[in-house]
């Protein structure tokens, strides 16, 4: 998919996320120019970027640029703000998830949008996980047949709180709201809407401001989805495991874009998302098993889509009010948790 026009991009926050998620797709044929940084380090900018304005502030990149795309990749906290500013100075808006840190914030900005007839989406980039696409297309295809239980998971090892603003925000911080946005996208995109939610969300780390394990069940018609994240998990990831009345699926490991573009991977070519094979998920049947390949993914799809969303009005990669559902959850889940309940939706 071609993009069809250059769609100058001001980039907010040049951290871990601005610098792995986004600007290598940024600056590749996606048809985006990166033309002003706001950042506190200007010279890490510069080394990158030569050509892009650097503003000290992001109120200041927002107001004073002509850029007509801003992408947020700042703290949560600081999401809403953001992004209302840069609709009422009618740009464009990329939010990096978590969408808001509550749901009266995100549906206040769907309106605003609409109102200035603006595209505003959120990077959900998991929905463009190989081993998503895979689940999908079991799924879609009845390989699984009636799907009875679905597991998702989100595992790491760091027992030990850092110093962090991802793990110290009073507002938005915790895993519930770092890594729940993932799990709990992609199962509303397979499944839909939930009957009812019950979840257990705890900190379970010494010196732990925020939440930092979560186990969510998502209670459907027939089906459970159980959505889970732990900071204790030193052992092999299990990353999926779905249950059908045909075949089962698991899969273990996590999607290999983060780490390559971590290493420094430019997504040149599609094939820079592919799988190795040692890492296919494992369909199980009554009388046999056998590993099954993982789709292709690519987080550079969601840049495409974003670029004819602006250049030719079409559908936006992430509906921001499917991003809204997300935030719903993960209220409905800290209300579940409090209440130590089920909580019919």
């Amino acid at each position: 998919m071609q993009a069809n026009k250059i769609i100058n991009t001001g980039l907010i926050g040049f951290g871990f996320s601005a610098q792995t998620f986004h600007l290598p797709f940024l600056t590749q044929d996606n048809g985006f120019a990166v033309t002003a940084v706001s950042s506190s380090k200007p010279e890490q900018v510069k080394e990158k970027l030569p050509q892009a304005q650097v503003y000290a502030s992001a109120k200041a990149l927002i107001t004073d640029s002509n850029v007509e795309l801003i992408v947020i990749t700042a703290p949560n906290d600081v999401h809403f703000e953001l992004a209302k500013l840069a609709l009422e100075h009618n740009k464009h808006v990329v939010i990096e998830k978590p969408f808001v840190t509550n749901s009266a914030q995100g549906q206040s900005l769907i309106e605003l949008a609409e109102k200035q007839q603006k595209v505003l989406t959120v990077y959900h980039n998991r929905r463009w996980d190989g081993d998503f696409l895979t689940v999908k297309k079991l799924i879609e295809q009845q390989t699984l047949g009636d799907i009875k239980y679905f597991e998702s998971h989100f595992d790491r090892f760091r027992p030990v709180v850092r110093d962090r603003w991802r793990e110290q925000a009073s507002e938005g911080g915790g895993i519930l709201f770092d890594l729940g946005p993932h799990l709990i996208d992609q199962c509303l995109s397979l499944f839909g809407w939930p009957d009812k939610i019950t979840a257990i969300c705890e900190k379970t780390r010494a010196k732990s401001n925020n939440i930092d394990y979560f186990s969510i069940t998502l209670h459907y018609a027939g089906m459970l989805a159980n959505l889970q994240a732990s900071l204790h998990c030193a052992g092999p990831n299990l990353r999926y495991k779905v249950q059908g009345d045909k075949a089962n699926y698991e899969k273990f490991g996590l999607d290999p874009q983060e780490d390559r573009l971590k290493a420094g991977a430019t997504p040149s070519c599609a094939q820079w998302a592919a799988e190795t094979e040692k890492s296919y998920g494992i369909l199980y049947k009554d009388d046999s098993s056998a590993q099954f390949p993982t789709e292709l993914g690519g987080y550079q799809a969601f840049f495409q889509q974003l670029n004819l969303a602006i250049s030719e009005n079409a559908q936006p990669p992430v509906d921001a009010a499917d991003a809204l559902k997300s935030i719903k959850i993960i209220e409905l889940a800290m209300q579940s948790s409090l209440e130590q309940k089920t909580i019919k939706i």
